[in-house]
């Protein structure tokens, strides 16, 4: 059973329609690559999948379980959609980290949130917190900035603050990770330090949705590309089968600027 499945997503905003009839699924420690020029509605199918829009159509299944099925008109509340983010975690392009809390602080902040809700919260708050605590360190310590984690965010690179934002959105242990142009915003020296962590997230088969304009990255670490072009689907399969034999037109216009893409 696929770990995602998404059908016939559609969005439109006013008279534009941003995605028409968008579907791909996604098995347990796959990667997909979601490729397309600025504009081709990429990060708001990313931003559908994350509950930050709500689809004018289709389906959103995680798991086997339906999240989402917009022809049902059923109207979320903000704590169903809180409960439905859980399965995804979604890394931004722009970092988003709060200036005010350290580096740790930022990590541990969801997990502190979703704790209070807990029944036993206040029977176990020194244990949970403990946890908490324990929890973020690791996930600093996995994107390498245990160093780093009393600092504030304008203490650190753009790449360190890429990096915490990783390390924050593998907190809640999503289902599936999402990235919405992880390298768009940093310097071309901090690129690879962000890379090199998402390719070790590969190594742990993390399941992941990567939308990116780094296309030899999206060939090397992807199980499937996703091409697409004005709100459609234009060409899925391998990376050896869209870069290497694509079979449409849109696609081969679209690969003839990165001509240096090794096989």
């Amino acid at each position: 059973m696929p770990v995602l499945e998404v059908k016939n997503i559609s969005k439109s905003f006013g008279k534009t329609q941003v995605l028409k009839d968008v579907g791909f699924t996604l098995e347990k420690g796959e990667v997909v690559a979601i490729i397309g020029s600025s504009g081709s509605g990429k990060t708001t199918l990313l931003r559908c999948l994350n509950f930050l829009e709500t689809p004018d159509g289709g389906q959103i299944i995680v798991n086997g379980e339906t999240l989402l099925d917009a022809s049902s008109g059923t109207q979320f509340s903000e704590k169903d959609i809180r409960k439905k983010r859980l399965h995804f975690g979604l890394v931004f392009q722009s970092f988003n980290l709060f200036p005010q809390y350290t580096a740790l602080d930022n990590v541990k902040l969801a997990c502190g949130l979703l704790a209070k809700e807990r029944e036993d919260y206040k029977e176990k708050k020194k244990i949970i917190l403990q946890e908490i605590d324990e929890k973020a360190y690791g996930l600093l310590q996995q994107v390498g900035l245990t160093d780093k984690m009393h600092l504030y965010p304008h203490q650190l690179s753009g790449g360190q603050q890429q990096r915490v934002a990783i390390a924050r959105a593998l907190a809640l242990s999503p289902d599936v990770l999402c990235f919405d142009e992880p390298t768009s915003a940093l310097d071309p020296e901090l690129t690879g330090e962000v890379l090199k962590v998402i390719r070790a997230l590969v190594e742990k088969n993390t399941t992941m949705v990567i939308v990116t304009h780094e296309m030899q990255f999206a060939r090397d670490v992807a199980d499937k590309v996703v091409f697409m072009d004005d709100g459609i689907v234009v060409e899925t399969g391998t990376p050896e089968e869209v870069f290497g034999n694509p079979k449409q037109e849109r696609t081969i216009r679209f690969l003839e600027r990165y001509s240096d893409l090794k096989a």
